[in-house]
């Protein structure tokens, strides 16, 4: 199965399972591997949002107090308020890639000593062992997980196994990968075609000030892996760490076939809010 993803408003790890999900992977299935997982303090919702008034699924993973973050803080991202157009994003005050795994760490309260695990890849590597997953959903797990470590790793100099960071170690990170590779498996895809990611530009804020958009782990896996790049002239983080890695690992194509049959649409809503809708419109395609 040939599947199209049209990231025109970047991609993120939930915003990749929530398009899959619209496109037909088993809610029932991704919930059974989930639950697998030696992994606590979350609960996942799957539900339905409006996006400039487009109807999207959303896939969010609501974690519990020791657990939170400021993912979907737009005003903590960047230090100001926004007054970009107000969509129906179901905030839950907690993570975006949530995304995502976003690639950034982020202080939290005093008053929540256990908050972030900071796991190493081999101890990531551990709970996807653990879990009853397909070969081809942990495979593919093992490959991103491993795509977004070496991406850290450069950005902070240190050797690959000693990597203890949030933004692969933090549960929502590990809930968004693992499930886009057991719903990529479900689906049973075999080719994804992803022409270009569209990326912001500015700063988003992390544990240590600000960081430059696109952000050191993005870049570093879109040079690694030859992701096409385009950066639009909006103020934000589009592309996070865990979806551009998400792309690298599954990536075959660059280049939409001349001419095709469209299967099947699903489109994934995004939480953080831009001038752009956050969107993910992801097509199972046959070439013709």
């Amino acid at each position: 199965m040939k599947l199209y993803l049209e990231c025109a408003s970047g991609i993120s790890g939930d915003m990749t399972v929530a398009a899959l999900l619209d496109l037909g992977a088993d809610e029932g299935v991704l919930r059974q591997a989930l639950a697998s997982l030696p992994v606590e303090g979350y609960q996942v919702e799957v539900s339905r949002v409006s996006k400039a008034g487009l109807d999207a699924c959303d896939f969010a993973v609501l974690l519990d107090a020791a657990h939170e973050n400021h993912d979907h803080d737009m005003e903590y991202l960047h230090g100001h308020s926004h007054d970009h157009e107000q969509e129906h994003d179901h905030e839950h005050g907690h993570h975006e890639e949530h995304g995502h795994s976003h690639g950034h760490d982020h202080p939290h309260d005093q008053n929540h000593p256990h908050a972030h695990e900071h796991r190493s890849l081999p101890d990531i590597l551990q709970i996807l062992e653990a879990g009853a997953l397909t070969p081809g959903a942990k495979a593919l797990a093992e490959r991103i997980f491993t795509i977004l470590a070496q991406a850290e790793a450069q950005a902070h100099g240190v050797a690959l196994e000693q990597v203890h960071f949030h933004e692969v170690g933090a549960v929502d990170s590990i809930v968004d990968i693992v499930a886009a590779a057991v719903c990529l498996d479900n689906l049973g895809i075999t080719e994804v075609v992803v022409p270009v990611l569209n990326e912001g530009g500015g700063f988003v804020r992390c544990q240590h000030g600000k960081l430059p958009v696109p952000v050191p782990a993005t870049l570093n896996i879109a040079a690694q892996h030859g992701l096409n790049l385009h950066i639009l002239p909006v103020e934000g983080e589009l592309v996070t760490p865990t979806g551009a890695a998400i792309v690298a690992a599954v990536k075959t194509e660059d280049a939409l076939p001349e001419r095709f049959r469209v299967l099947k649409t699903g489109y994934g809503a995004g939480k953080r809010r831009y001038s752009i809708p956050s969107l993910l419109r992801a097509m199972l395609i046959e070439p013709i």
